[in-house]
C-alpha cells in the first residue's frame, strides 16, 4: 500500500476509471456468450473471493442497522451490475455508461440548491436524447430494453453511492465492501445458474480478469486516493467515465458513435464535471459504478 501512497492521488482515480470501463467492455465480450445474468455472478463470485480473503469480515458484533446498511449496499450492487450488464447486449458501452451516469449526476444535482446545476442536469438530458438517437430515430427504432436497462443501472448507481457511505459509517470500509459482495453475489446467483454448464477455460478465465479490472482493482485505487484527493478534483474526474467507456469500446469492442452521440457525450461529461467537480461536497461519496 505505500507504493501506492506515492502515486498522485489523481492518477490512481484515472487508472480506476480506466480499469472499470476496459473491464465493462471486456465483459461486453462475455455476455453473448453466458449472458447478463451468467457474467456478472462470474464476476461478482471471482471478486467476493478476493474481496473476503483480503479483508476477512467479521459477521458476528455487527448491529441490526449495520446489517440492514450492508444488505441495501449488496442489493443495489448486485441489480446495478446486473441491468447494466443487460444494457451491453443491446448498446454499445459508451451509450450505456453515459445514460447510467445520469444517476449519480441526478442524486448530486437532488442535494444541490445552486441553479448552475440544475442548467448542467438539462445539458445532461439533451446530451443523453443525443447520445440514445432520439431524435434522430423512429421512437419505434429505438433500443427501449437497453436504454431502460441502462437507466436501471443509473438509479441503482445512485442508491449505491447513498448506502456506500453509510456502510463507511457502521465498517471498516474494505470489512462493508466485502460483506456487500457476499449479498451482491446471493442476489444475483439465481440469474446466472443456468449458465454454469457453459462456463468454459476462456469464459472463466475472462470473469476472473473482469472481476480484477471492474472491482478488485478500481476499489483499492480509489479507496487509496481518496484519502488525499479533494471532493472537487474527484468530481471532475469521474466525469470523464463515458469518455473512458467510448474509448474502451472503440479499442476492445470496434465501437464507434457517431458525431451528434459524441457531442451528447460531451454534454454529459461537462454537465457531470459542473455539478460532481465544482459543487462537490467536503467529502466524496464511493463511487465506483459498473
Amino acid at each position: 500500500m505505500s507504493r501506492l501512497e506515492s502515486v498522485p492521488a489523481p492518477l490512481l482515480v484515472l487508472a480506476g476509471i480506466v480499469s472499470v470501463q476496459f473491464g465493462g467492455a471486456l465483459a461486453a465480450t462475455l455476455v453473448p456468450e453466458i449472458g447478463a445474468g451468467g457474467s456478472v455472478v462470474m464476476r461478482l463470485l471471482f471478486a467476493t473471493v478476493i474481496l473476503v480473503a483480503i479483508a476477512r469480515p467479521r459477521f458476528r458484533g455487527h448491529s441490526r442497522r449495520a446489517w440492514l446498511t450492508v444488505v441495501g449496499f449488496g442489493l443495489a450492487l448486485g441489480l446495478m451490475n446486473f441491468t447494466f450488464y443487460g444494457s451491453l447486449a443491446h448498446l454499445p458501452i459508451g451509450v450505456a455508461v453515459t445514460v447510467e451516469f445520469l444517476g449519480p449526476l441526478l442524486l448530486a444535482a437532488s442535494l444541490s440548491r445552486r441553479p448552475i446545476d440544475f442548467i448542467a442536469v438539462l445539458a445532461a438530458a439533451g446530451g443523453v436524447l443525443l447520445i440514445s438517437e432520439a431524435l434522430s430515430v423512429p421512437f419505434a427504432d429505438l433500443d427501449w430494453t437497453g436504454l431502460g436497462l441502462a437507466g436501471m443501472a443509473g438509479a441503482c448507481w445512485a442508491a449505491y453511492i447513498i448506502f456506500s457511505g453509510r456502510t463507511g459509517a457502521e465498517f471498516d470500509k474494505l470489512e462493508g465492501l466485502a460483506l456487500a459482495m457476499i449479498v451482491a453475489t446471493l442476489v444475483t446467483l439465481p440469474f446466472g445458474l443456468a449458465s454454469v454448464p457453459e462456463w468454459t477455460g476462456e469464459t472463466l478465465a475472462k470473469g476472473l480478469g473482469i472481476a480484477v479490472l471492474s472491482s478488485v482493482l478500481p476499489y483499492s485505487l480509489e479507496l487509496t486516493a481518496l484519502r488525499r484527493l479533494t471532493a472537487q478534483v474527484f468530481g471532475i474526474l469521474l466525469s470523464l467515465e463515458p469518455a473512458v467507456a467510448a474509448l474502451a469500446g472503440l479499442i476492445i469492442l470496434s465501437q464507434t458513435l457517431d458525431g451528434i452521440q459524441l457531442l451528447g457525450m460531451a454534454l454529459v461529461v461537462v454537465a457531470s464535471a459542473i455539478v460532481l467537480g465544482l459543487g462537490a461536497r467536503k467529502d466524496p461519496a464511493e463511487s465506483t459504478g459498473s
